[in-house]
């Protein structure tokens, strides 16, 4: 089973492993466009005012142009843990025992708009680029990343995919057969609507599901029941669709 989650665009600071090296991250065929994009945003951190009308910052971000800017010689952390916030504190990787770590490593890979495709503990700095940024003179990251992502992920898949990426890393690489989870509240009266605030909550607590059970689930309906045994109020939708429902 591979498991896709989305990035965030809130990450750690520091780290304690050497510089940036592409030659030990995964999917090594993904190196030469990731080597084309880090270049370009060192490149971009020279022009402040261009960095921050093509990342979306605001005047007060001007550290996120600095973290670009030390791309090749910044420290480096394992990107389980250098990407932060809602998803990634629901996941709660630190309290992974080592079999959980180990299955981590099997199983979690992270999207990014910077690296294409990254397993749990591959070792990268903090940096700023969104799945919607566009780098001026490298058009859109999705004609940028498609299909060379797409190829790549499904290469390493034996099994289960499990996307749940947002719908903009989504499309930087689509992966063909992909189970995703749509997260839903449903209201006294019956009805359903599409949840915002904790869709990343509860994606977090189903990754976390996923990536520790000792089962090897072989299809959608697999999944919800790993998901049930969790404490995850789940339906099945299709073949290729989890719901997961909140009140």
């Amino acid at each position: 089973m591979l498991i896709l989650l989305p990035p965030s665009e809130t990450k750690s600071d520091g780290g304690d492993g050497s510089p940036l090296d592409l030659d030990v991250l995964s999917l090594p065929r993904l190196n030469p466009l990731r080597q084309k994009l880090a270049d370009a945003l060192v490149e971009l951190s020279n022009d402040i005012p261009a960095s921050s009308a093509a990342l979306g910052l605001g005047p007060t971000q001007a550290d996120e142009i600095e973290r670009n800017a030390a791309l090749w010689v910044s420290p480096t952390a394992p990107a389980l843990s250098r990407y932060t916030g809602v998803l990634y504190d629901a996941l709660d990787a630190r309290t992974f025992t080592k079999a959980g770590r180990a299955r981590a490593a099997a199983r979690l890979w992270i999207g990014s708009a910077l690296f294409g495709a990254l397993r749990a503990y591959d070792p990268i700095p903090s940096y700023r680029l969104s799945g919607g940024s566009k780098i001026p003179g490298f058009g859109t990251l999705r004609t940028h990343w498609k299909p060379e992502l797409a190829d790549a992920v499904e290469a390493e898949a034996d099994g289960l995919v499990v996307d749940l990426r947002s719908g903009t890393y989504q499309q930087l690489g689509p992966v063909p057969g992909a189970i995703t989870a749509t997260v839903l509240t449903e209201k006294p009266d019956g009805t359903r609507s599409v949840v915002s605030h904790f869709n990343k909550h509860h994606k977090g607590v189903l990754a976390r599901a996923l990536t520790l059970t000792t089962a090897e689930p072989k299809d959608v309906r697999g999944l919800a029941r790993v998901a049930s045994k969790a404490g995850l109020h789940v339906e099945v939708a299709s073949a290729t669709e989890l719901i997961v429902l909140t009140e």
